[in-house]
């Protein structure tokens, strides 16, 4: 059964989970966990990604994250890749070493946002990186210890979350730390990793005892929330997928992309795939790379082959693109 597509939308809430290959450690050391965090707290901060939970285990770890202008995978992809060559280089070791892709539920802020802090914050308890509270608010390798004040990660929305709790820090912090306290007896909390309708209609047994023929009922593992939220969702990805079909099924495609993309500088087609680094070349080749991603559903990654140039470097021109869309209001027209 072939992969479904992520749900990322800019400003979504997302909590993404990455482990291991066959349950294989991903950190073996701080040494391991310091790198890790340094390569993330950068792309965080130059892709300006919010991150108000993370906390990283032996052979998984979890992040709360709001995303930004940049797809998520995108800048996942600049993280794991990064890190993974360079923990293959450090331990001496060859092939992959994560499992698959990472897993990615996009969340319905509220009421989520807080039970999914307190879950994420509390895995290096339940997981015994530490023994009790008082440990985990000193432990540097989940981002609990910032939120209390005991370390400082630049990159992380430290205020947004505290803010939920009160306005002034020390009160907001006692809150917080209340609520996590609460949370210990809760366990491990499987009603926070997806499932969409059938979390919101009271789990499997209240779904089956709904089943008389006249209720059609949807789960979706990429999806955190109430029923609204989860409908609303799968119909917009869906909206979106109808529009690139009715694109391509009109004749719209990367040369006609290419096509109108030069043209709109007085260039030819050719020019974009070419080497030049001309403004208009490169502006051109920005708005290819832009409607060749945002509008047909392309990869940067295929992109990037086809236009011989890095995957960054892709990514960097969807984004130009994009400005140039919003500056000279350019739509892609069905030729």
């Amino acid at each position: 059964m072939p992969r479904r597509a992520r749900l990322d939308t800019p400003g979504a809430l997302q909590h993404l989970i990455i482990r291991g290959i066959e349950r294989q450690r991903i950190f073996r050391d701080d040494g391991d966990r310091t790198a890790f965090l340094t390569r993330f707290g950068r792309v965080l901060t130059e892709t300006t990604t919010p991150c108000y939970a993370w906390a990283l285990l032996p052979n998984h770890a979890h992040f709360l994250l709001q995303t930004g202008r940049l797809p998520l995978s995108t800048m996942m992809r600049r993280v794991l890749t990064g890190y993974a060559v360079n923990f293959n280089r450090r331990h001496r070791r060859h092939g992959p070493l994560f499992q698959n892709r990472y897993k990615s539920i996009l969340c319905e802020q509220e009421p989520y946002l807080l039970e999914l802090v307190r879950y994420i914050h509390l895995n290096p308890l339940r997981g015994k990186q530490v023994r009790d509270l008082d440990e985990l608010d000193r432990y540097p390798f989940a981002g609990h210890s910032a939120l209390m004040g005991k370390c400082v990660n630049e990159w992380q929305a430290v205020d947004l979350v505290l803010g939920q709790f009160a306005e002034r820090e020390a009160a907001a912090r006692r809150a917080y730390r209340a609520f996590l306290a609460d949370g210990i007896s809760l366990g491990r909390r499987p009603e926070l990793v997806g499932g969409g309708l059938i979390r919101s209609l009271g789990g499997w047994t209240a779904v089956k005892s709904l089943r008389d023929g006249s209720l059609r009922v949807k789960g979706d593992e990429r999806i955190l929330g109430e029923s609204g939220f989860v409908l609303q969702t799968l119909a917009s990805a869906e909206e979106e997928l109808e529009r690139v079909e009715r694109l391509v099924q009109r004749g719209v495609d990367l040369d006609s992309v290419a096509r109108q993309a030069a043209g709109v500088f007085g260039l030819e087609p050719d020019t974009i795939l070419g080497a030049g680094r001309q403004r208009k070349v490169s502006a051109s080749r920005s708005l290819f790379c832009y409607w060749a991603v945002r509008e047909l559903g392309h990869t940067t990654t295929a992109l990037a082959r086809r236009l011989k140039l890095t995957q960054p470097a892709v990514s960097i021109a969807v984004r130009r693109g994009e400005r140039i869309v919003r500056e000279r209001g350019l739509r892609l027209a069905v030729e």
